[in-house]
């Protein structure tokens, strides 16, 4: 497909002022602004509990209370460990060193999905082209969901606000058994085509897939039985799925954000890419230290999206600068104070779009 084109930028444009100022934080901070100490110490801990955890269901017979509950803390590190290793790692801001990202984004292979794929789909297509439909592949969920107004109309959307809840625990699942592999036979996500995959991909792919299912399912059914195996996994992929999916859909699909389509004669956005970026991103709960903390950064989206090269543990500073610059330029910061807030206005942009 042609690509749509964004608007020429003004001189100087927006992204080239807050890259002058950002860079200016960092040489006055004389900081590198990729990951440090606090993110290789969290990443540490929520690596070494999600083994322990892991090992804890497959060595010990616990008391079935206990193991509901580890159950559920593994679906939280899951989830926690892409948002604060892989995903920083994929973007290249884990560490100044190539080689510790590549280590960093291959946490989510362990985990069951495709690390190359989701370069593509999220660090390629989403982040370039941010809620543009029939382009980003993040608001395709059809035929479950209506998230873009261009989208075509069915009853079932009526009700996808009260539904979403159980559609977004499914998401892991869908993930891992299913949308990598539709893109790896297809080529394809959505109606892009995927570049040729080497040798070395096709190796990784194949091996990462094979050593998920025997380290979460054949072994697990091996030492557990197959029951236990599938309620606790089915327990496990329900929470981390729903996370997975609340953070991102927060981020874009609220009330507040905006979904851009090029001119049919010109195949121009209205916009420039920056700007756009700033319309169709929303940050939530940035004031609470323990979310950042927790969701890597990711209620610090306006920040990620602008500066996805700068690591997670700088978005509290980032995003002071880049407010004050909207501020002083009159642009648009959309944000919510809390994520109460915020999934709100997600429940609220559903119902919307579902009777529309």
């Amino acid at each position: 497909m042609i690509m749509p084109k964004f608007s020429n930028p003004a001189t100087p444009s927006i992204h080239t002022v807050l890259k002058k100022r950002i860079n200016e934080y960092f040489q006055q901070k004389g900081i590198s602004s990729t990951g440090d100490h606090r993110l290789y110490l969290k990443a540490g801990i929520l690596l070494t509990v999600f083994v322990l955890v892991y090992s804890s269901l497959l060595i010990f017979s616990s008391p079935s209370w206990l193991v509901i509950l580890e159950c559920v803390l593994l679906g939280i590190l899951t989830a926690s460990l892409g948002f604060n290793v892989m995903h920083d790692g994929a973007h290249g801001s884990f560490s100044k060193y190539g080689w510790l990202n590549k280590i960093a984004a291959s946490s989510f292979d362990l985990l069951g999905a495709s690390s190359f794929m989701w370069n593509m789909k999220h660090n390629v297509i989403h982040h370039a082209y941010t809620n543009i439909d029939g382009v980003d592949d993040d608001i395709n969920a059809k035929p479950f969901l209506r998230l873009c107004a261009t989208q075509k109309q069915h009853k079932i959307y009526r009700y996808q606000y009260i539904y979403f809840w159980a559609l977004y625990m499914m998401l892991y699942l869908f993930w891992v058994f299913f949308t990598d592999y539709k893109k790896y036979f297809t080529g394809k996500i959505g109606k892009i085509h995927l570049p040729k995959l080497t040798l070395k991909n096709h190796i990784t792919f194949w091996s990462f897939k094979m050593l998920y299912l025997f380290l979460f399912v054949g072994l697990p059914i091996y030492v557990c039985g197959f029951l236990p195996w599938l309620t606790g996994f089915l327990l496990c992929a329900a929470i981390a799925g729903f996370m997975l999916s609340i953070v991102f859909q927060l981020a874009h699909t609220v009330d507040e954000t905006s979904f851009a389509f090029a001119s049919p004669s010109s195949n121009k956005l209205e916009d420039e890419w920056a700007l756009h970026q700033l319309k169709s991103t929303a940050n939530f709960a940035t004031n609470n230290k323990f979310i950042t903390w927790w969701l890597g950064g990711l209620n610090f989206q306006i920040e990620h999206h602008l500066f996805p090269k700068i690591s997670h543990i700088h978005y509290p500073a980032v995003g002071k600068i880049i407010k004050e610059t909207c501020n002083e330029s009159h642009l648009p910061y959309l944000e919510h104070n809390k994520i109460f807030s915020a999934v709100r206005s997600h429940i609220s942009f559903l119902k919307k779009l579902g009777k529309d």
